[in-house]
């Protein structure tokens, strides 16, 4: 992982801005937990700043781009934190256990060092969430993020019972995954906006498929058969939130 993002990295900080109200899911999830452990920390979107974090990061060019104020971060992978056990009140992943080269063995050590609960922000792929954009124009990303997400069972399997909440993306989502842009789809024709999602880096060429939306943009195809989300204002598309605390 670190590998991919010391490549997709370079301009991630202005694309991938913490979205408050994802932030508030979060906040809600980690309850009271006054020590978080953010692990695949990237530049830093969603630590808390009302208690004491510590960040994990492989990448360096994702640790370059953290602010000055930022948790203090450790250049180390899921795999082995340099941590004692029961370390952190809370341990928190956000989008990055899927790059995890061993999922199990991230999430055992995430529940080592964690006291109280782990938060994991991720998609869930067994959600079948409908989204244009891989439905229509992309199909290959799902192929290349569904087998790479883990399922609530692989999560239950390693930490035991879990609780799973949706998180709704807003239509102005300043957090630039995916997702983000269900609503505004000249979005994704914007390079710079593709390059900090890190599955379009491995589906290979995008331009058939980018050709494709310009066009439906341009003729009003794509308002014909999905203009109906833009009377929403926020979506469910699968991203979620998981809970697991620790049994005492």
């Amino acid at each position: 992982m670190s590998e991919l993002y010391d490549a997709l990295g370079v301009g991630y900080r202005r694309h991938r801005r913490p979205d408050p109200r994802i932030a508030a899911v979060i906040r809600d999830a980690l309850a009271g937990a006054p020590t978080v452990l953010n692990v695949g920390a990237g530049a830093g979107s969603y630590e808390p700043a009302d208690r004491r974090v510590i960040a994990v990061e492989p990448a360096w060019t994702m640790i370059a781009q953290r602010a000055p104020d930022s948790a203090p971060v450790v250049q180390a992978s899921a795999s082995a934190l340099p941590f004692r056990d029961a370390s952190f009140a809370a341990t928190l992943a956000v989008l990055t256990v899927h790059h995890w080269p061993d999922r199990a063995r991230g999430l055992d050590e995430l529940r080592r060092v964690a006291r109280d609960r782990v938060v994991l922000v991720t998609w869930d792929p067994e959600a079948r969430a409908p989204f244009w954009l891989v439905d229509d124009y992309f199909p290959a990303l799902t192929e290349v993020d569904r087998p790479i997400f883990p399922t609530v069972a692989e999560f239950t399997q390693t930490l035991g019972p879990v609780e799973v909440r949706p998180i709704p993306i807003p239509h102005d989502c300043v957090d630039g995954f995916l997702g983000a842009y269900w609503r505004r789809p000249e979005a994704y024709l914007d390079d710079a906006v593709r390059a900090a999602m890190s599955t379009f880096s491995k589906i290979g060429d995008p331009a058939p498929g980018l050709a494709r939306l310009r066009r439906d943009l341009g003729d009003g195809t794509w308002a014909r058969r999905h203009g109906a989300v833009l009377a929403h204002d926020a979506l469910d598309l699968g991203y979620r939130v998981v809970v697991a605390a620790r049994r005492r």
